[in-house]
C-alpha cells in the first residue's frame, strides 16, 4: 500500500509554493482545516489564489491569510463575516470572483470526477455568464463553466485510516467531500487517524484513491462563527 501518512502539518504541505491555486473546504469556520492554515500563515506563502465558499472571520481560518496579505485572489461564493475581506475586496487590494454557491460546489465536483466543463442555469443574464459560452437546451438557458483547476486541496474530516479513507461529522460534510480529488495533490487532516481497515466501509464518505497525504491534528478549536440561542421562557 503507498504510504499516504505523514507525521505533522509540516510534512503534509511540502511542496507548497508562492503563486500556487488552493482548494479549501468548510463553510463559514465549520470543517475547516485550521492546521493546514495556520502552517500556510507559518510558511508566509504569497500571491496564492484559495477556493474557499468564504474566508471565514478577520482573526481565524482564511482571515489569517488575508491579515498577512497572502491572498493575492479569493473564489468564493460570499464575503460572508469577514471585515477584511471586505475592505481589501472594495479597495481592489484583493482580486475578488464571486461565484453562485451550487456553481462553486460543482466546479470542484467536476474537477474531482474528470470532467472538463458542464452546463448550469445559474447566473445566466448576470455578470457570471459574461464572456462565457451560453447553449440553450430544452427552450432554457444555460451558461457553460469550466472545471477548476488547484494545486493543492485542503480538507478536514472527522476520522480517517492509513489509507485515506475519510468520514466527515455532522456539516463539516460541506465543501470538504467535494474537493477531495479535485486538486493535483489533496491533503486531509483528521481528529482521529486509524490503521486502515477499521473504518466501516459503510461509513466512509471518501474513498482514499482521493487522498495523497493525510495526517492526525489536535487540540481543533472549533469556532462558532454566529452563536445564535433561543432566547428563555
Amino acid at each position: 500500500m503507498i504510504r499516504k501518512t505523514v507525521d505533522n502539518v509540516k510534512e503534509a504541505l511540502q511542496g507548497v509554493e508562492d503563486g500556487m491555486t488552493l482548494m479549501l473546504g468548510g463553510f463559514g469556520l465549520c470543517g475547516i482545516p485550521e492546521k493546514a492554515i495556520a502552517q500556510l500563515v507559518t510558511l508566509g506563502v504569497k500571491d496564492i489564489t484559495c477556493i474557499s465558499n468564504n474566508a471565514g472571520v478577520d482573526d481565524f481560518g482564511l482571515g489569517l491569510l488575508l491579515q498577512k496579505r497572502q491572498i493575492k485572489k479569493m473564489i468564493s461564493s460570499y464575503v460572508g463575516e469577514n471585515d477584511e475581506f471586505e475592505r481589501q475586496m472594495l479597495s481592489g487590494e484583493l482580486e475578488v470572483e464571486l461565484t453562485p454557491q451550487g456553481t462553486l460546489a460543482e466546479k470542484c465536483r467536476a474537477a474531482q470526477a474528470g470532467f472538463p466543463a458542464f452546463y448550469t442555469p445559474a447566473g445566466y443574464g448576470t455578470e457570471v455568464a459574461e464572456g462565457k459560452e451560453t447553449r440553450e437546451f430544452n427552450g432554457k438557458m444555460y451558461v457553460l463553466e469550466e472545471a477548476y483547476k488547484a494545486d493543492f486541496a485542503f480538507v478536514k474530516a472527522w476520522k480517517g485510516d492509513e489509507a485515506g479513507n475519510l468520514i466527515f461529522k455532522g456539516t463539516a460534510r460541506n465543501f470538504n467531500p467535494v474537493m477531495c480529488g479535485a486538486a493535483t495533490i489533496t491533503v486531509a487532516e483528521v481528529e482521529e487517524l486509524l490503521p486502515a481497515g477499521s473504518l466501516d466501509p459503510n461509513q466512509v464518505h471518501i474513498p482514499g484513491i482521493f487522498v495523497q497525504r493525510i495526517f492526525q491534528g489536535q487540540t481543533y478549536e472549533k469556532r462558532i462563527e454566529q452563536r445564535t440561542v433561543r432566547k428563555r421562557i
